[in-house]
């Protein structure tokens, strides 16, 4: 089964790669003039040639992949004409930038989307999944850009409550900076994470709450006098975690997308704001790094989901098929 999956990940990233790398290569960005910028007019073309047989543009597309790959294979994910450093650099500092973000929002999309969903689908038609209802529709519906802007009018600009941008209050040095500091400045980018994420979860485990809680061993358990609440978390809880489980770890790769778009309105510098950089300069090997690494990412947060479920449903563990 390792062996299976191991295979199947290189499969995945090697489709990945062609996909992104015959992108790129069609995409109406000249690398040249991107990497040129302001300069554009004092070069000729001897230095445009010169610029384009060191960054290797002057190859042919097959020829500058075979050469990627085989960098790739040595351990090497190339340069970074954005940033003027190796990819690798590049990609380790603003992970570790992104890290607290997309990690905070994606387990407060879990917990408080599980939590709402639970109590919207013991509470059938009631007041409270009423409003939870609400809540879930209207900003599931809701576009990132557009709720990390409002966040930004209100909060920042209007009642000057959250910094406008940055990760650290700027012009002061990194070890200077405090855990207040950091949080400050990630509240509102990881609000804008998180309120969507939760309408999600949410709304996918109220409707299997409202299975759970129309079942036979439910209207059993009502019977005996358990309450409803009492059903929801002996019962309900448990048979409802395995959807949303699924849910939250499929979503990976809409929370990264999230964040490119988040990090782009709060111009904080992780990985999100690089994939927006690196794609407007035409910055390929630093565009098929992230690509990778996200792609490794969502396929290992998979591979993780189908080792938690033999765990929250006994059943599949003993190798019963559920119909």
């Amino acid at each position: 089964m390792v062996a299976a999956k191991a295979i199947r990940l290189v499969l995945v990233l090697l489709t990945v790669a062609i996909v992104a790398f015959a992108l790129t290569k069609n995409s109406p960005v000249d690398p040249i003039n991107a990497y040129l910028g302001a300069d554009i007019a004092r070069v000729g073309p001897e230095q445009r040639a010169l610029i384009a047989e060191k960054w290797g543009f002057d190859q042919p597309a097959i020829t500058q992949f075979w050469r990627w790959g085989q960098n790739l294979l040595a351990g090497d994910l190339g340069y970074s004409m954005t940033y003027n450093a190796p990819v690798a650099d590049v990609l380790v500092a603003r992970f570790y930038a992104s890290l607290p973000l997309m990690t905070l929002a994606w387990l407060f999309s879990g917990i408080l989307g599980f939590t709402l969903g639970v109590v919207a689908g013991a509470f059938a038609g009631s007041w409270a999944d009423r409003a939870i209802r609400l809540y879930a529709y209207v900003l599931a519906s809701t576009p990132t850009f557009w709720l990390a802007i409002m966040l930004l009018v209100v909060f920042a600009v209007g009642l000057n409550w959250a910094p406008v941008c940055c990760a650290a209050p700027i012009g002061v040095l990194p070890e200077d900076v405090t855990l207040l500091d950091r949080a400050r400045h990630l509240a509102l980018p990881l609000s804008a994470l998180s309120v969507l994420g939760i309408a999600q979860i949410a709304l996918h485990t109220r409707a299997k709450m409202i299975e759970i809680m129309q079942s036979d061993y439910a209207l059993y358990a009502r019977a005996q006098g358990a309450s409803r609440m009492d059903i929801a978390l002996r019962h309900g809880a448990r048979n409802a975690a395995l959807p949303a489980v699924t849910v939250l770890f499929a979503s990976l790769g809409e929370l990264f997308g999230g964040s490119v778009l988040a990090e782009q309105v709060f111009s904080y510098p992780g990985l999100g704001k690089a994939t927006v950089e690196a794609g407007i300069r035409g910055d390929v090997p630093l565009l098929l790094a992230i690509t990778l690494a996200l792609t490794f990412v969502v396929f290992l947060g998979n591979s993780i989901a189908d080792l938690l479920y033999r765990l929250v449903d006994p059943r599949m563990a003993s190798g019963v098929r559920i119909a």
